[in-house]
């Protein structure tokens, strides 16, 4: 979950003039790192072997 600090420290990041895609880009991004990292840290996560077999219809 993004925090109103984050936000703020990315939107402080941008220029005086940017486009509303690139700002929502990187609030996406952060958002994705942010989740992966929690659940990183709660121990959620596959193995390279288990995510092959998930991802393997899609890497034909």
């Amino acid at each position: 979950m993004l925090t109103k600090d984050s936000v703020l420290k990315t939107i402080s990041k941008l220029p005086d003039n940017f486009d509303l895609d690139e700002l929502i880009d990187k609030l996406i991004f952060i958002d994705k790192v942010e989740k992966g990292l929690d659940q990183s840290i709660k121990n959620e996560v596959v193995s390279e072997s288990q995510a092959k077999k998930k991802l393997a219809k899609w890497l034909k």
